[in-house]
């Protein structure tokens, strides 16, 4: 098994035009704006196959906002799990420019106004053009890939006491073997390592990083939590779910949190949400809420194609262009909502199963995901889209 799993080990993917590889082959209707959902969601029904990405923003952001909207939705449409991508937008300005972003990785791309042309014609034209890039699209053949060539992220969600002894450290041991044979990996929730960020920033790879992370973590504390919170996070951090799985301080949920990194990971860069990793293979942390739906979706959009999810309680989040992996080590949860589950490994707390064979079981389940089994998120319709957003529109 772990020579298996380590540098010699292949899956069959999709190479992109940019040398990426992708584990899906989506051909994606993306609005610009809310204004322009119903338009490619009329595109994806007549066009079986494509699929749309309705969201709620798009209109009158500025500013930081503004540039973190428009990295997300580029970066979504460059994933390498993305063939292909429509643009529908209002007005075509800020359509094009999504779409020369979305160019500039080789793939194909077009965008579509709909001002001055309505949205019957508009919904006529892309039609046209999503159909070609669909059946263009299909006739791609995947190729056999190094598993160095994952990007894997990871983020954890409805956590209770078994989180941090089973699945979270079941993905620190798929990051510990994997890291060093070259693959990208990430971790995030900024205000979920609130009472371990000693020991956070103590896992950087070097003192300049460590301090990097530090001022992201105190600017995400006095700016976004201190700056508007009521009281307390009581109701938010830790989650209802959170504090009915035996969590009662954000500092107990921190510490369970950080075991997704490994006992031996260093993290070699700090992200901003949705930024793409440019020092090239390793562990990166991205500042980045811990609400699931947004946390993948920026991880996403900075380019990861397979994401790692361990949950305790369960979680049924899952994300349209990337395949969600759950992992879980609370054996209720196996029986309870086990069509969520994909790797179960509550063995663990059973003492039937080692922290590192729970780590080779990930490392193949991701690998046949890779492959192209469907997580358990994909079989169940699964396709939380959530867009960051940090202030209010003009």
């Amino acid at each position: 098994m772990a020579e298996k799993n380590g540098i010699n080990g292949t899956f069959w993917g999709w190479r992109r035009e940019n040398g990426r590889v992708g584990v899906r082959n989506h051909v994606v209707i993306l609005p610009l704006d809310d204004l322009s959902n119903a338009a490619c969601e009329s595109v994806a029904n007549n066009i079986k196959g494509t699929m749309a990405l309705p969201h709620a923003y798009g209109r009158l952001q500025f500013g930081e906002d503004l540039e973190l909207f428009f990295r997300t939705l580029i970066g979504t449409g460059a994933n390498p799990n993305v063939a292909a991508v429509v643009v529908i937008g209002i007005e075509e300005g800020w359509t094009q420019r999504v779409v020369d972003g979305i160019r500039a990785t080789g793939k194909p791309c077009e965008g579509f106004g709909i001002e001055g042309t309505g949205d019957i014609m508009t919904v006529a034209k892309a039609s046209r053009t999503a159909k070609d890039f669909l059946q263009w699209a299909s006739e791609r053949q995947r190729e056999e890939c190094s598993l160095s060539e994952l990007w894997v992220s990871a983020k954890c969600g409805e956590s209770d006491t078994t989180t941090g002894l089973a699945s979270c450290p079941t993905v620190g041991n798929m990051y510990d073997k994997l890291i060093p044979q070259g693959i990208y990996g990430v971790f995030g929730e900024t205000s979920e390592i609130t009472g371990a960020e000693h020991l956070a920033k103590a896992r950087a790879a070097t003192p300049e990083i460590g301090e990097k992370w530090y001022r992201t973590w105190k600017a995400y504390q006095d700016d976004v939590i201190e700056a508007h919170k009521t009281n307390d996070l009581s109701d938010s951090q830790p989650t209802k779910g959170n504090i009915a799985g035996g969590l009662t301080t954000i500092e107990e949920k921190a510490l369970g949190n950080l075991e997704k990194i490994g006992k031996e990971c260093r993290y070699i860069d700090v992200l901003e949400p949705a930024e793409a990793p440019a020092k090239g293979p390793g562990l990166y942390f991205m500042d980045s809420s811990s609400a699931a739906a947004e946390c993948v979706t920026l991880m996403g959009a900075a380019g990861y194609v397979v994401h790692c999810f361990p949950t305790g309680q369960g979680n049924v989040i899952g994300n349209p262009i990337i395949p969600v992996v759950k992992i879980t080590g609370n054996p209720k949860t196996v029986r309870t909502m086990s069509e969520h589950v994909d790797v179960d490994v509550s063995g663990i707390i059973r003492r039937e199963v080692t922290i590192p064979e729970a780590g080779d079981m990930l490392i193949d389940m991701i690998r046949r995901t890779a492959n192209g089994r469907l997580t358990a998120a994909e079989a169940l319709g699964h396709r939380e889209f959530v867009l960051t957003k940090l202030y209010r529109s003009a």
